[in-house]
């Protein structure tokens, strides 16, 4: 049994009014509306996505 890492990751502030490269990594998170939360796996790519939009998101 391998126990995969997982993070929680909430949107936190609109998307709207920034890069549209930060607006695709936001839908490539799979994250819609304000609040709306995803439970991604603990990987680089997922943390560099997150890292590059961290003030849109917040870690729960």
């Amino acid at each position: 049994m391998t126990t995969e890492n997982k993070l929680k990751v909430q949107l936190v502030k609109s998307p709207i009014g920034t890069k549209e490269s930060h607006r695709a990594t936001v839908r490539g998170l799979g994250l819609r509306g304000i609040n709306s939360t995803r439970e991604l796996e603990d990987t680089p790519a997922v943390r560099g996505m997150i890292n590059k939009i961290s003030y849109l998101v917040k870690i729960l």
